[in-house]
């Protein structure tokens, strides 16, 4: 199932997009900007936070709604809903080793003084990617066709959704967890997070994401 979802992405060129947008986003962000390591992936994880939403908005989308239900009726609806959601994982996981190396490729990155500081480094921005992922993978699944009944409806959803991100996610918010912490992760890493904020931010993020993806699948429900 997850092989047939992304060779439809891969096929259809609705792939090429988010990877463009993804490179040219970082190439911009970190071009020069002479960064640690820490800091410079926080920042990136949220640039690509909004990308990997509309990526997996797409990789749901490129299925048409017959062949869905096709294969919902051939395969089983758990499967197919299933497999959706971790080809949408695999596509983003396969942006972070991007996100990790463009920015030591343009300058972004400074050299670490201390032996074990790019250890660390590389350490939180892969926590910091990680977390955005299946936070990023719900919002997507939500805008998604599968889940609502007009192509606008979706466009508003992962529009509000990005937009409520970095204004619910300010350090002076009264509602953080309204949405995943993804500022708040990049925070933590620009700081050096301790290991309560990683517990916290972590629990944050998953929790989040699992109500996002059970709304996907109580809207998968009405719609079928």
């Amino acid at each position: 199932m997850v092989r047939m979802r992304l060779g439809g992405f891969v096929r259809t060129a609705r792939a090429v997009p988010p990877l463009v947008a993804g490179l040219v986003a970082l190439v911009v962000l970190h071009g020069g900007a002479g960064a640690e390591a820490a800091e410079a992936y926080g920042v990136s994880a949220v640039v690509l936070f909004p990308i990997l939403a509309w990526q997996t908005k797409l990789l749901l989308d490129t299925e048409p709604d017959t062949q869905r239900r096709l294969v919902a009726v051939a395969a089983g609806r758990r499967s197919e809903f299933v497999g959706g959601l971790l080809a949408a994982g695999v596509v983003g996981v396969a942006l972070i080793p991007l996100a990790l190396a463009v920015p030591w490729l343009v300058g972004g990155v400074t050299a670490p003084v201390r032996a074990g500081e790019l250890g660390v480094g590389l350490a939180i921005g892969l926590w910091a990617h990680l977390l955005a992922l299946p936070a990023a993978v719900g919002l997507g699944a939500l805008a998604s066709r599968a889940a609502v009944t007009s192509p606008l409806y979706g466009v508003v959803i992962l529009v509000c959704g990005v937009v409520g991100v970095f204004v619910f996610g300010l350090r002076d918010s009264v509602v953080p967890w309204l949405v995943p912490p993804v500022l708040a992760v990049a925070r933590a890493s620009a700081a050096g997070p301790t290991g309560a904020e990683i517990a916290l931010l972590t629990g944050h993020a998953l929790l989040w994401s699992a109500v996002a993806i059970a709304g996907y699948a109580g809207l998968r429900r009405r719609r079928a």
